[in-house]
């Protein structure tokens, strides 16, 4: 039974709709489901599948060795790559990127599976423990971290292999970057984002204080006094105000915190949503709100987006998942006001929204949407503090092809460095090259 009253409720639904709610979006294979779905694979001598990932994990190896009953070797090539393998097997939209370019599009319209193929090698590794790489002798050479998200991981196991020992200091109460606060339940349930840093922390050599800003509890400088390299991997901290009138009454949340606050929940039902909820934004941060608020027991749920579908930063897939969850998705709207009553959110004023002289612009005409939750997914920006003396580009970190920032000594990778692009996947390649970049600077 659904709790349908108005206003931000915890317990919307019963402890069983809650567990099937947030089940796994694709749950893994057994044994015999893999091998079947291994069997699919053409083996391309040119790999198209390969090239579209930002990693570069040997696909058609992985899946070879699958195949043959070899998981564990699996999961070796795709860690040689991507120590962040298991996570992105999970998130990464591989319907945009390898699963796009295979080749049994052409012949089925229906690729390989190969991120739930990566899921099985990796699960199969990570249960049994089983670590593929032993640290190099020591270099005596120290690295520090910010950030432990997925690029700072991904760094310090390429580091620590190397034989550096490595430090990383991060903001948050646990490890994990947005791997543990950033990604939506159904997608890692349970506590899989830390078994996975527990599982890259069993090579050694790699500490971890939590609770550390840069900023506030250290400098910058401070970090180059202290290490031979650092390496700037924290991620995008601050969020874009959303600039309209009411924008800070009751109800109003950033999606980031409202995913945040779902995944370190102790039970689902504990996390209040409203009974008829609005998301603001285009991207994968405003699907993931949209659709656990529906997941949570909300009754209405409307993403509204400024401009039209073909400009959305959700990839279709998430976007077709959404719909089928419930969610109704509202293009060429832009918010005007947030209305209250007795202090908490009543209803959202938009005006609809077209394209002149190659500008986004208002066209006068406005909607009314009752609700008594919004959620704000815009974008999140540099927290600037901390590096004010660190050139930047676009409002993100200035780094070269191997990921040196302007000042020496200091390289950066992932979300908050230039060309990162807010994928695990691509957080972890960047991390991974900034790694071999400063070995070969140490050495």
């Amino acid at each position: 039974m659904v709790n349908l009253a108005p206003g931000l409720h915890s317990g919307r639904l019963d402890p069983k709709s809650y567990e099937e709610n947030f089940s796994d979006l694709h749950p893994a294979y057994d044994r015999h489901e893999a091998l079947v779905a291994s069997d699919r694979c053409y083996f391309c001598y040119d790999a198209p599948c390969m090239k579209a990932c930002p990693t570069s994990i040997d696909i058609p190896l992985f899946i070879r060795q699958i195949s043959t009953g070899n998981a564990l070797g699996a999961a070796k090539t795709i860690f040689d790559q991507n120590i962040i393998g298991g996570m992105c097997a999970r998130v990464c939209p591989t319907e945009t990127l390898c699963e796009q370019a295979c080749v049994r599009n052409t012949a089925e319209s229906k690729p390989v599976e190969i991120g739930r193929l990566q899921r099985y090698a990796t699960d199969a590794a990570m249960e049994q423990d089983k670590q593929f790489y032993t640290r190099a002798p020591s270099t005596g050479k120290t690295i520090g971290i910010v950030g432990a998200g997925p690029a700072g991981l991904a760094c310090a196991h390429r580091l620590a292999m190397k034989g550096h020992a490595v430090t990383i200091y991060d903001a948050r109460p646990k490890a994990g970057g947005l791997n543990e606060y950033g990604i939506a339940a159904y997608k890692a349930p349970g506590d899989f984002a830390q078994r996975e840093v527990d599982y890259i922390l069993g090579i050694g050599g790699i500490d971890i204080f939590d609770g550390q800003m840069l900023g506030r509890d250290f400098s910058l400088e401070d970090l180059r006094q202290k290490h031979d390299a650092v390496f700037l991997g924290m991620g995008l901290g601050g969020v874009n105000a959303l600039g309209a009138p009411g924008d800070h009454i009751n109800g109003v949340i950033d999606a980031v915190e409202f995913i945040a606050h779902l995944r370190s929940a102790d039970s689902k039902a504990d996390v209040p949503v409203g009974r008829r909820v609005v998301v603001i934004g285009g991207g994968m941060t405003a699907i993931d709100a949209a659709i656990q608020s529906k997941l949570l027991g909300a009754e209405e749920v409307t993403i509204c987006y400024r401009r039209g579908k073909e400009n959305m930063n959700a990839s279709e897939f998430e976007q077709d998942l959404a719909a089928q969850k419930g969610v109704l998705i509202r293009h060429w709207l832009k918010p005007v006001e947030i209305h209250h009553k007795d202090g908490h959110v009543s209803a959202i004023e938009l005006e609809y929204t077209h394209i002149e002289d190659g500008q986004l612009k208002g066209n006068g005409h406005k909607l009314t949407i009752a609700c008594d939750q919004v959620l704000t997914a815009i974008g999140q920006k540099l927290d600037v503090a901390g590096v004010e003396t660190i050139r930047l580009d676009g409002g993100k970190i200035a780094i070269d092809e191997h990921c040196r920032t302007s000042i020496a000594g200091v390289w950066a990778g992932g979300d908050c460095a230039a060309g990162g692009d807010d994928l695990t996947v691509s957080a972890a390649a960047m991390g991974r090259d900034a790694a071999e970049s400063i070995h070969q600077s140490l050495n």
